[in-house]
């Protein structure tokens, strides 16, 4: 099967808005553009990127950035199986319903 070369318009609107709160939070902190790309070890353009959601970039540059900015423990949770109610209820729903000794 064929990767697509366009995800879609859900995983974008998503990486638009993990940007832009990258974005803010690097100015709530007063950091500029040089100085996190400096510390995620990227390049100021990449960061820039990654503000703007952009897709291409890989998701071990994201997670350097967020590190940059301290915020790299929440992406580890992400997909925490405790965190994944669909994942519990379809696992509860194939629970046997007797137990036979």
């Amino acid at each position: 099967m064929p990767t697509p070369t366009t995800p879609p318009n859900a995983v974008r609107r998503t990486l638009r808005k993990l940007g832009q709160d990258i974005q803010d939070a690097r100015k709530r902190r007063g950091l500029s553009m040089e100085v996190v790309a400096n510390r995620a070890f990227t390049s100021r353009k990449t960061l820039q990127r990654v503000e703007e959601g952009d897709f291409g970039v890989s998701i071990g540059i994201y997670a350097s950035v967020l590190h940059a900015l301290g915020l790299l423990e929440g992406l580890g949770e992400l997909a925490d199986p405790s965190n994944d109610e669909l994942g519990i209820a379809l696992a509860s729903a194939k629970l046997p319903k007797r137990i036979r000794s």
